[in-house]
């Protein structure tokens, strides 16, 4: 009996710990939209229909992130750059193919998405769709999931705004226009003052003496 519960657990990952959780992989498909806000991609899960993020079992021979990625194209036939450091985890509850559900942790890893193939392997098994960050943590059910939504979102409107500041020109300090630029001060559109004009003064700047008629 221990020799069959062993071998089911090397099959399925069950194990007879108390409170252990079966660990899966994730990502969180985004990109940005038309106005530059940050957009998040769902699809639909195979047995409840409801609105979750690709995900699946760590693959032999793979990191996490890339089998993270790998699950994107089966789900979703999405291709893009993956993040190898984990956004976070979140837990849930899996129905297995037994009608048996199990207790699960996902490591979610961040997916720029490049681009969407036009065909993948479960292309006819789910429906996927774009949302905005709101709506997805809206429309997922488990709340750790949409913490890491919101999380995502608002990092990258941090990063929106820093880069919109970053690009605003300031132009350089100098005097205002129609000013001086030693002075500082409004022209008065008038001759220097003097005794005389520059042609009636002499080499040592002395008005010349004119002679008697």
């Amino acid at each position: 009996m221990k020799s069959l519960r062993s071998l089911a657990g090397l099959l399925t990952g069950w194990s007879e710990r108390a409170g252990e959780p079966r660990r899966q992989v994730a990502v969180l498909p985004v990109r940005l939209g038309p106005d530059g806000a940050l957009q998040v991609m769902l699809i639909t899960s195979r047995e409840t229909r409801r609105w979750v993020v690709p995900k699946g079992w760590p693959m032999k021979g793979l990191k996490n992130y890339e089998a993270a990625a790998r699950e994107a194209y089966e789900e979703a036939g999405l291709i893009g750059r993956v993040g190898r450091r984990a956004l976070g985890s979140y837990f849930y509850h899996k129905r297995l193919k037994s009608r048996d559900t199990v207790l699960c942790q996902v490591q979610v890893f961040r997916l720029d998405v490049r681009k969407q193939l036009k065909t993948w392997p479960e292309q006819h098994e789910r429906e996927g769709h774009w949302f905005s960050v709101p709506e997805a943590a809206e429309a997922v059910t488990e709340a750790g999931l949409a913490a890491l939504i919101r999380a995502a979102g608002a990092e990258g409107a941090k990063a929106r705004k820093a880069k919109a500041k970053a690009t605003v020109k300031i132009p350089p300090k100098g005097p205002p226009t129609g000013k001086d630029a030693s002075t500082g001060k409004e022209p008065s559109g008038k001759e220097p003052s003097g005794k005389g004009s520059p042609s009636d003064k002499g080499a040592s700047g002395k008005p010349s003496a004119g002679k008697a008629s």
